[in-house]
């Protein structure tokens, strides 16, 4: 048996973070135990968990120091309130039944235990770590998450400690504001008064990072840290160079023209997926789109129909949307550019469009937000899990 859990518990400098393993005495995890107790370094000397000095709790635990400790108090925060709660949420386990039918004579558990050296409160140091032992247990014996719950909550979820979230787009439609704006204080003014909506998304246009270079991203993330930033680079050669150059500006997406050659493409989504972020295919003068991508070996994350703004007389570029989504294997999200309206947004989403591409009648407005709330309100989408209440993660 050799299984694995782990939880986070609290807040402040109190907060508990438990890594633990639970195995057989006579495997993997034991041997491990053997050799942490037997085989000691300075600062993170283990120590067995006691519910109380002379009484060992079951199954045998191994309590862990992910921090070294250099201060007295650290020592006894970790030999008293820390142990404590670590045997104790071991022993109400076992008369809980969460060991299930393992047998607990012949089992062992490590537990590697966070302690912040400014930790001071003795009783939330005990009661978060108490519920931080008893969570990564039974998410141990449950083998937490499944595969479906990793899936489902992969894109939702938040780090606690990163202090910023990584949007991903799982629940379309969105709102794309495009900024081809060349003033970097209009700019400011844009993303200060855009509202924040989970259905929002921002452009870096071409023009703007013609004008600024890739470092506008990072300037854009002072003022929207949370943002899911595209840089609309139009990429027409050496495509794994430039997309690992959006990356390394922390942008989430990147926009690669259709006009580029396939290998191009290619490579530049595929440089894309290494870096964790979106690839664009910009179909701007591409005279079959769906041909174009189902010829290529590597599909992008999106595809955007695109109607120049020096052709905005001509009809909107909504294009075979379910074709192109079939020719990607299912998987694609299709955005739509050119002159987008509020009265158009209706139409453009009933033929498959699951991102509206949106400039100047956002950016130019007098009222920026109240014109980013009325395309915002036509997608008639919620705040994505605005009502959902977080125990657990």
């Amino acid at each position: 048996m050799y299984l694995i859990g782990e939880a986070l518990v609290g807040d402040g400098p109190e907060l508990a973070h438990i890594d633990l393993m639970i195995g057989d005495k006579e495997g993997a995890v034991g041997s491990a135990f053997a050799n942490a107790l037997s085989q000691l370094s300075a600062g993170h000397t283990p120590l067995l968990a006691v519910v109380r000095p002379n009484l060992l709790t079951k199954p045998v635990t191994l309590v862990i120091p992910k921090v070294t400790m250099k201060k007295e108090i650290q020592v006894r925060e970790m030999f008293g309130p820390v142990q404590a709660a670590v045997a104790k949420a071991v022993a109400d386990s076992v008369e809980e039944g969460v060991f299930k039918d393992h047998d607990i004579e012949k089992i062992v558990v490590l537990a590697s235990v966070y302690l912040d050296p400014s930790a001071a409160d003795y009783n939330k140091i005990y009661r978060y770590n108490y519920g931080a032992m008893k969570l990564a247990i039974s998410r141990a014996v449950d083998a937490f998450p499944d595969k479906k719950t990793l899936i489902y909550e992969k894109d939702r979820a938040a780090h606690a400690v990163m202090g910023f979230k990584v949007q991903r787009l799982w629940d379309p439609p969105y709102l794309q504001v495009a900024l081809d704006l060349v003033d970097m204080n209009k700019v400011t003014q844009v993303l200060a008064e855009l509202p924040a909506n989970d259905h929002l998304i921002i452009e870096a246009g071409t023009p703007l990072i013609k004008r600024f270079g890739l470092n506008v991203i990072s300037e854009m993330r002072k003022i929207r840290p949370n943002a899911f930033i595209i840089a609309d680079m139009k990429i027409l050669d050496t495509g794994n160079l430039e997309a690992r150059m959006a990356a390394d500006a922390s942008a989430d997406a990147v926009v690669i023209s259709g006009l580029a050659p396939v290998s191009t493409l290619e490579k530049a989504i595929l440089e894309a997926k290494k870096t964790g972020i979106y690839s664009i295919v910009d179909m701007l003068n591409v005279a079959d789109p769906v041909k174009l991508i189902a010829g290529l070996s590597v599909k992008p994350d999106i595809v955007e129909l695109h109607r120049a703004i020096d052709a905005e007389e001509t009809k909107h570029a909504w294009g075979n949307i379910a074709a192109l989504k079939k020719a990607a294997g299912g998987k694609l999200l299709v955005a739509t550019a050119g002159g987008i309206r509020a009265e158009v947004v209706k139409d453009a989403l009933k033929s498959g469009a699951d991102i509206l591409v949106v400039g100047r009648a956002i950016t130019a407005s007098k009222d920026i937000r109240s014109a980013a709330e009325i395309f915002l309100e036509n997608l008639n989408r919620e705040e994505i899990d605005q009502f959902r209440v977080m125990t657990d993660f």
